[in-house]
């Protein structure tokens, strides 16, 4: 789906990284899986192997940190299970939490009633792995968040990368099968009164398929993967 799956634990470290203030009226949670060897990428792995995933998974993260770091907002990382203070996200650039809650709905829910209640006006969040994802993309969302309440990027697997609104809409996290290509159409029809604005489709990266007409990934793709495979 793009917007990843978690569980929650390390709490002292939560603690760490839990006191923080608003320099704008803008948030960014990107949600994001601690790369750990066979517990990212688990469905593309199948076609190319552990090692394989885990490094197109970590070249997804550096490409969502060069797409994000510039963003004129506050932006938060939400870790899947550990916080770490030394890594690819910068911790003078990113502010770092965990996600928490029992499903995927319940995660964002709680992420997204978190910066609402520090007073952010604009909130948004990305997952960390759509390769199609540039800066641009999640500026204009911003920027349509100034006529519309909520914004929706769609991705082509039936979910959504981005979602971004202006209040809390609690509705919009419960009762979706998450990770299937029904939750967009699902989210879609919370929004009954049809205040939103939807952006390009992008493409997540799930599946061999994804990537293996994608230049930047044959560098990761083990030599005896045919591309026809599957």
């Amino acid at each position: 789906m793009g917007l990843l799956s978690s569980k929650q634990t390390d709490g002292d470290n939560e603690m760490a990284f839990d006191f923080h203030f608003p320099t704008s009226k803008k948030a960014l949670i990107i949600f994001t899986r601690n790369p750990e060897l066979g517990k990212v990428k688990t469905r593309l792995a199948k076609s190319v192997g552990d090692e394989s995933a885990l490094n197109i998974y970590k070249f997804l993260l550096k490409h969502t940190v060069e797409i994000t770091e510039k963003l004129n907002v506050d932006k938060y990382v939400f870790y899947s299970e550990t916080i770490h203070r030394e890594d690819i996200w910068n911790p003078d650039i990113f502010r770092k939490k965990l996600q928490n809650g029992a499903d995927l709905g319940e995660r964002m829910h709680n992420a997204f009633s978190e910066m609402f209640g520090l007073g952010y006006e604009k909130v948004m969040i990305v997952g960390s792995d759509i390769y199609e994802l540039q800066q641009k993309d999640i500026e204009n969302a911003y920027d349509a968040l100034e006529t519309t309440p909520f914004v929706i990027g769609p991705a082509t697997d039936g979910g959504y990368y981005l979602l971004g609104m202006k209040e809390l809409n609690s509705e919009i996290f419960q009762n979706k099968d998450w990770g299937t290509t029904t939750v967009l159409k699902a989210t879609l029809k919370d929004l009954k009164s049809g205040k939103y604005v939807l952006l390009e489709e992008r493409n997540d990266v799930d599946y061999y398929e994804d990537i293996k007409n994608v230049d930047a990934f044959q560098q990761f793709l083990p030599p005896h993967l045919d591309k026809n495979f599957l």
